[in-house]
């Protein structure tokens, strides 16, 4: 029995081990000290929403449901760390909430993920409404599927053109041109007011 049970604590000595240094190695190097679950949404939500979350539209593209995805910040992500070279979204991606726990909000939107949704095939991304680029919470009341137009060409879709607005917003932070707090309002109410300005300053959504 002594020696099963020793056989049992190494077998979990060594998976423990295993999932650490898994953990450590996808993230990037140097990350700054942060609160990888700070979560301060907009506005209170009750999650998971009682009722259908139902996205609305603004310019021809989908914003989602305020009353499902408000939108949230990690108060520890601050303008200094944004303007740390250390500071890269893979600190945080997938800290608060993994993939799996995010894949839920689909239901919430009552849509059925793509079977093969990567490369040219993807049609929906999980999004960050307040961009992690912008202090993003990675958590699930700022997270929701953006979906379309299938028919479109990948960098058309709906989820490309605000990564384009994210990398914009990121820029004007970084350099004092915009606040941090009017960013990250102004994203999660209505991301597609910035976007004829950052497609003019960032061509294929790179910013210079």
């Amino acid at each position: 029995m002594r020696v099963s049970i020793s056989v049992a604590l190494f077998a979990c000595l060594i998976t423990g081990n295993a999932l650490s240094q898994m953990e450590s190695e996808r993230k990037p190097v140097n990350c700054p000290s942060l609160d990888v679950k700070g979560d301060s949404p907009l506005h209170k939500v009750s999650l998971p929403p009682s009722d259908r979350c139902s996205p609305s539209n603004k310019n021809g593209f989908p914003i989602p449901d305020p009353n499902c995805t408000p939108g949230a910040i990690n108060p520890s992500i601050t303008l200094e760390v944004l303007k740390n070279p250390n500071f890269k979204t893979g600190c945080v991606r997938d800290e608060a909430t993994n993939p799996q726990i995010k894949d839920g909000t689909y239901k919430w939107y009552h849509l059925q993920k793509p079977p093969h949704n990567s490369g040219q095939a993807q049609v929906c991304e999980l999004d960050h409404l307040i961009s992690l680029e912008i202090g993003g919470a990675d958590t699930l009341d700022n997270i929701w599927p953006q979906c379309g137009p299938s028919r479109a060409a990948l960098d058309e879709r709906y989820f490309k053109r605000k990564d384009t607005v994210e990398n914009y917003l990121a820029k004007q932070v970084r350099e004092g041109k915009m606040n941090l707090s009017d960013a990250q309002s102004g994203i999660a109410t209505d991301w597609t007011q910035y976007l004829e300005t950052a497609e003019r300053e960032c061509p294929k959504g790179e910013c210079k």
